[in-house]
């Protein structure tokens, strides 16, 4: 049997069944959340089908299913993801960390930081995009970009790494939040070499203009190198971190209807992955949880060569679908991510886990 089809059956046995427990039922003093954006099974197993090597993805022990509808469509945008994802409400699409009635609501990002732990953003597109600003600000459109800048500012978040500069210093309003950060005790790095130089402390890393350019563009390791980095200068507070890692680019791909585009985000993403993995078996106090907003596209795959790992792929749409979607889970707690639930979910399982309330 080929190996993808193996393990699609082992998958369904894990979510059904909860086995294979190896003590994970302890509490986590970190949790790193990955987030690849437009990821369904399809782009998984893409990725899989054209990797010269087994995916990090696939050494996942316990996986669930999630139900991804916002609070005004069967179909849901990053945003209304995002937000139940950060934050465990259901909101409009559009929207960014508020509730239906546009009232702020708090993610999981700030809970955790409220409660003494170092948090991080890493995204390999503009900071200001959907996901990551569910995580960090309260606007009532993602599209206000330097209205989410602001919120950065605001936000407590101890390093974020992305593209999205001219949001924070080319601003409408004359603000330039960089010397605004940088006077908040924030490190302003340009690039990922600058990046890469920074060993502790607050980090603000906006290393492109605008969005960071596409893997097959010349993007280089900076996902998981920052991935990386994160993890090591947030796990110096003795107290634990947070993290949202996200493959934004993989949903690019899938908007184009692009195999070769979204192979190569997933891969790149996967690497991130391995980062956090590598990082949790070595601290055993470590949460690793991936999953996706939507997904993007309907892809189906319906031919692969395993001489050239070309894949022959059909769609049904350049938009977003209503799937439902996967949910990986690795390290303590892990076993409370099996089964199929709401996107709210993942918000109220961290929360537990972290042992954290609310309010």
């Amino acid at each position: 049997m080929k190996r993808s089809g193996l393990f699609l059956m082992t998958l369904f046995f894990l979510i059904f069944t909860g086995s294979c427990s190896t003590g994970e039922d302890s509490k986590p003093r970190n949790i790193i959340l990955l987030i690849g954006d437009g990821m369904s099974f399809a782009h998984f197993q893409a990725g899989m089908l054209a990797s010269e090597n087994p995916l990090n993805l696939e050494q996942f022990r316990h996986i669930g299913f999630i139900k991804t509808s916002s609070a005004n469509r069967f179909v849901t945008d990053s945003g209304a993801a995002g937000t139940a994802l950060a934050t465990g409400v259901k909101t409009n699409n559009g929207y960014i960390g508020m509730d239906p009635d546009q009232n702020p609501v708090r993610s999981i990002l700030h809970i955790a930081s409220d409660n003494g732990l170092s948090t991080g953003i890493v995204v390999s597109c503009a900071v200001t995009h959907a996901t990551p600003a569910a995580f960090i600000a309260h606007q009532p459109s993602r599209n206000m970009a330097e209205a989410i800048a602001l919120d950065y500012l605001y936000s407590g978040v101890d390093v974020f790494i992305g593209g999205g500069r001219n949001h924070f210093e080319n601003r409408d309003d004359g603000r330039n939040l960089l010397d605004e950060l940088a006077s908040a005790g924030y490190q302003i790095a340009s690039s990922m070499d600058e990046v890469m130089g920074v060993s502790s402390g607050r980090l603000a890393g906006l290393v492109a203009e605008g969005h960071p350019p596409r893997y097959s563009e010349n993007r280089g390791n900076m996902l998981p190198d920052a991935t990386g980095l994160t993890i090591n200068i947030l796990n110096q507070n003795r107290k634990g971190f947070f993290l949202m890692v996200e493959g934004a680019q993989i949903d690019w791909g899938g908007h184009a209807n692009d195999v070769d585009y979204i192979v190569d985000e997933m891969i790149d993403f996967d690497r991130a992955v391995g980062k956090a993995l590598e990082f949790a078996r070595k601290d055993g106090e470590t949460l690793v949880i991936v999953t996706s907003d939507h997904d993007t596209g309907g892809m189906a795959i319906h031919g692969f060569d395993p001489e050239t790992r070309e894949i022959t792929a059909g769609w049904t749409t350049g938009g977003h679908t209503g799937l439902i979607q996967p949910v990986f889970a690795w390290g303590p707690g892990a076993e409370n991510f099996n089964g199929i639930y709401e996107n709210t979910g993942v918000f109220d399982k961290m929360l537990e886990a972290f042992g954290f309330s609310k309010n």
